[in-house]
């Protein structure tokens, strides 16, 4: 039976900042900076519940959002955020949430639009709420994006920053470790956001930045190997793409031969994107590979369909479809020799950000504006348990940075590391329209002249 495996994640492991999204385009911004301190964070939406959390993070982060806190729909936060006994920071429409908890008369909407960088003059109390702005001077240039502000100084609360339009740009608790601030510090305009990130998260929060490729790279292949025993087999995407290739390798490392990739040729590749994607993981990751030409398939079932979210939904379960043939047809090759053993799990290159685009959160947009092809496009059997085959995702808690480190971590030629993203549905979300084999052989040689040109100009790896 299919299903997420979320055995041991890295918030088991690693010192987590919890960042509830309200709804801001810029959240998961927030964890990249946090990240890129060594610190692991992860993200989840304002409606988590503290007590089906399962973990206890180090510290949480409530982000922006468009709302205001005084409409009936506004998004708020379970009330056991700020009972779990661990520092809270609010960012923007989060430093509104804090404020308005107290006492709602202490947001209202502003006489100003706050709208880019601003000046903000930081006031020393000489007390813990020093610590936000420890080291960073007397002021600082801060990116402000907001109508409704808080008005009045919540009960318990000193300012620990001012700007000309905002006298509460920042709050603390003269007692507890609840931080508001009405500035973005993830936007990288903010002079020294990541800073005052690094002061809440290590300082206040008191995580250890311990979270690099090297530790992720020994536990995650401890963990895979427990996950899949001794016996089991697991067969994976490929597409010569950086996620697909480092999962791959992954694989290769924790568990030998008994990882099978399969390279699907849907007829929506590049020009000669097969037999180069071959030629370049024989060489330089020694996997068994299989290649299986879908394209009649793929072509078939995409006949007349102009909708993008239907045809990426085909494409995913095209995809499924395949696997789940050469998962039966691995396994009867295996028997009766010492490779024997069921195909049980699929491997896929998701990230943490293929997770993150394809969720609504309250607060944000009302509806997906498209599900990512590894995560939204997977098809329902999939992901409700349904299917022959477990999943296994194990760069889902990953962002693309840090998945180039973890390939480089694992010795992945730096021709596989640096490789410009390519998605799995391929040429055919560039496409308007029906998908046919003539309008993807425009856009193949199309596709084609423009990645020649930035080559032959030296400006591949930059652009």
């Amino acid at each position: 039976m299919s299903e997420f495996t979320e055995a041991a994640p890295p918030h088991a492991s690693f010192d987590t900042v919890l960042v509830l999204d309200m709804g801001s385009q810029t959240s998961h911004l927030i964890l990249r900076r946090l990240r890129s301190l060594g610190v692991y964070s992860e993200m989840l939406p304002c409606t988590q519940k503290i007590k089906e959390l399962g973990w206890k993070p180090v510290g949480i982060v409530l982000s922006g959002g468009p709302s205001s806190v005084y409409e009936s729909d506004a998004p708020t936060v379970d009330p056991e955020v700020f009972e779990l006994g661990v520092p809270v920071l609010g960012v923007c429409f989060g430093n509104q949430v804090i404020a308005y908890r107290v006492n709602p008369s202490n947001v209202a909407a502003g006489k100003v639009r706050e709208y880019g960088e601003t000046p903000l003059t930081i006031r020393k109390v000489g007390n813990h709420g020093d610590r936000l702005f420890d080291g960073l001077g007397e002021t600082l240039n801060v990116v402000m994006s907001h109508f409704d502000k808080v008005v009045s100084l919540p009960e318990g609360f000193e300012i620990i920053a001012t700007t000309q339009n905002s006298e509460f740009a920042g709050i603390a608790h003269k007692t507890l470790p609840v931080f508001g601030i009405q500035f973005h510090p993830e936007i990288s305009h903010t002079e020294r956001g990541t800073d005052i990130l690094a002061n809440f998260a290590i300082k206040i929060c008191g995580a250890k930045a311990d979270w690099k490729m090297d530790n992720f790279c020994e536990k995650e292949i401890i963990r895979i190997r427990n996950l899949v025993g001794d016996k089991a087999q697991v067969i994976g995407a490929v597409s010569g793409g950086v996620d697909s290739t480092v999962a791959a390798k992954l694989m290769k490392e924790a568990i030998g031969d008994r990882f099978h990739a399969i390279l699907v040729d849907t007829g929506l590749m590049r020009l000669n994107e097969c037999e180069q994607v071959k030629e370049t993981l024989d060489k330089h990751l020694g996997i068994n590979l299989t290649v299986v030409d879908g394209s009649e398939l793929f072509f078939s079932r995409l006949a007349g369909v102009t909708e993008p979210e239907a045809k990426r939904k085909i494409i995913g379960g095209t995809f499924i479809d395949l696997f789940e043939i050469e998962a039966l047809r691995i396994e009867k090759e295996a028997e009766n020799t010492d490779r024997a053993g069921p195909v049980e799990w699929f491997l896929q290159g998701t990230l943490y950000a293929d997770i993150v685009e394809s969720l609504s959160f309250k607060g944000g947009a009302s509806s997906t504006i498209k599900s990512h092809h590894n995560a939204g496009g997977l098809p329902a059997r999939m992901q409700n348990g349904e299917a022959q085959l477990k999943l296994l995702e194990p760069l889902r808690e990953l962002f693309k940075d840090e998945v180039r480190a973890f390939g480089r971590q694992l010795k992945i030629h730096e021709e596989l590391i640096g490789r410009h993203p390519f998605p799995g549905p391929g040429l055919g979300i560039r496409i308007l329209g029906e998908v046919t084999r003539e309008r993807v052989n425009i856009v193949r040689q199309a596709d084609h002249i423009f990645i020649s040109m930035i080559r032959e100009a030296g400006i591949y790896d930059e652009v």
